[in-house]
């Protein structure tokens, strides 16, 4: 006599194969240096090379969340990630999703380098991501306020941008100092291919246009971020320390015009660096269009006190402990 319910107490997650993921912002400048993906600059803060950009491995996670949630991934989904350690490329990187329990639209995800190191932690959605236990959304809700600012003391919680910034990617354009390549060129080194992303492909997808990848949402809305004035005491060297974006009507399409405001919706320090927890909103750019958010990102974007070399002296003026 067999039994129709398993016998296990939980069910073995979805697991991507190992992936190098491949390092494209050496050539990253902002304020006028260079950033810590450059191997010069991370080495001289301590580091054995410059790292990949966190949300470089979203990419290893699209498979399997379509696999979970179909197309509706590329249409709400929503993923949130804390990253944990820094990969450097020629390193392997596998991805991991739980199962979900039949009907269910949220799953909890990992990825870990080949020797079991953790590499991020996080959640994923599709639908209405409203009261969810997101990753990045449970970690804001437990932040205390930030007293002993030095960097980012000009900063205030709810300031908004200082302008609507007018973005776009189309395959072959440059997106800037930010991220110093072209969607183009990811796609020739992506870890996850599809013709969804591709000119070739772009009729097969289901919305008949080539989409933008999650990773490359990143891009998009990270590569005019220096429009919005969120300016901290510096030069300093930043990082990202969490991640999450959400797709709220659809993909967002190559070669589409789009318009961004941001807002600060958190600042918070720990012992090592300053935050300030940045919420973007996409609208839809074309002329007449309704006004109301396609996607968002919240981004952790944290900056070394180590890196500014005027931090203990100026510490120290504010009556902070250094």
């Amino acid at each position: 006599m067999t039994s129709s319910t398993t016998p296990f107490s939980a069910s073995p997650a979805l697991c991507g194969p190992l992936r190098k993921p491949r390092q494209m912002l050496n050539d990253q400048s902002y304020d006028g240096h260079k950033s810590i993906h450059d191997d010069s600059m991370a080495e001289g803060l301590g580091l054995r090379a410059g790292p990949i950009e966190g949300p470089t491995h979203f990419s290893q996670f699209d498979p399997l969340l379509f696999d979970v949630f179909g197309k509706a991934w590329f249409e709400t989904g929503c993923i949130s990630a804390h990253y944990q350690n820094m990969v450097v490329e020629g390193e392997e990187v596998r991805a991991f999703v739980q199962r979900p329990a039949p009907g269910e639209r949220f799953v909890r995800l990992w990825a870990e380098k080949r020797d079991g190191t953790p590499v991020l932690t996080g959640s994923a959605s599709v639908g209405d991501a409203a009261g969810l236990p997101h990753e990045l959304e449970q970690r804001i809700a437990k932040l205390r306020p930030a007293t002993g600012l030095v960097i980012n003391r000009d900063l205030k919680v709810g300031q908004r941008g200082a302008v609507t910034e007018k973005v776009r990617m189309g395959f072959d354009q440059h997106m800037g100092n930010y991220y110093p390549f072209s969607l183009a060129d990811k796609l020739q080194v992506i870890t996850e291919p599809s013709p969804w992303y591709t000119p070739e492909g772009a009729a097969g997808s289901p919305w008949g246009r080539a989409i933008i990848p999650f990773e490359m949402i990143s891009v998009l809305l990270g590569s005019t971020v220096g429009e919005a004035g969120f300016k901290g005491r510096g030069p300093a060297v930043g990082l990202f320390a969490g991640q999450q974006i959400r797709l709220l009507k659809g993909p967002l399409f190559v070669d589409h015009p789009y318009e961004l405001e941001r807002e600060i919706i958190a600042l918070s320090e720990s012992a090592r660096t300053e935050s300030c927890w940045v919420l973007t909103r996409v609208y839809d750019g074309q002329p007449g269009a309704a006004r109301e958010p396609l996607a968002e990102m919240i981004l952790n974007g944290a900056v070394l006190k180590a890196s500014y070399a005027n931090y203990e002296a100026e510490a120290r003026e504010l009556g902070l402990a250094a």
